[in-house]
């Protein structure tokens, strides 16, 4: 019974029923597979599993203010992302952002307060709603133009960012 040049096991036929290499010829260049028949599907073939490859700097920077503080830390935490300084900006700068905007919601929300006893609730709750409007666009600015490749540093935080960074 002859032995498979490839493997070494035995072989019984043309071809080794462990690894499918054909009987007589060594482990040179594989044969091209087999064409289908005329009229049958043809499938793709199968996808190798993903390795562990790195987000590229653009999408990491955005993800950093995805979720404010919660991923500005954790892009900070994370072995890879956590020694590219465009990625530590951004990830400072989303920090900040957030303790910056949490700071003045408090202090927006005191006023609307203050403003809903004095000139009227329709008055408080439409500073109230411009408030929230202009963190919302900031929010989206930021993710936007941050996954399109360009920095931006915000006015009072993003050299405070840049230092950190």
């Amino acid at each position: 019974m002859p032995f498979c040049a490839s493997c070494g096991s035995q072989v019984e036929g043309r071809f080794c029923a462990k690894c499918g290499a054909p009987v007589g010829e060594g482990p040179g260049p594989a044969t091209p597979p087999p064409q289908a028949p005329p009229g049958a599907a043809v499938y793709p073939p199968p996808v190798p599993p993903a390795s562990a490859a790195a987000m590229t700097d653009n999408a990491a920077s955005a993800l950093c203010y995805a979720l404010g503080l919660i991923t500005g830390v954790l892009f900070l935490l994370i072995a890879p992302y956590n020694q590219n300084r465009t990625v530590r900006f951004h990830a400072f700068q989303s920090i900040f952002l957030t303790v910056a905007v949490i700071i003045i919601a408090i202090a927006v929300g005191i006023v609307e307060s203050i403003l809903g006893g004095v000139i009227g609730w329709w008055f408080a709750a439409i500073v109230g709603f411009v408030f929230n409007l202009a963190c919302l666009a900031l929010w989206i600015a930021m993710i936007v133009t941050t996954y399109q490749g360009r920095s931006i540093p915000l006015p009072i935080i993003g050299p405070i960012a840049q230092q950190q960074a």
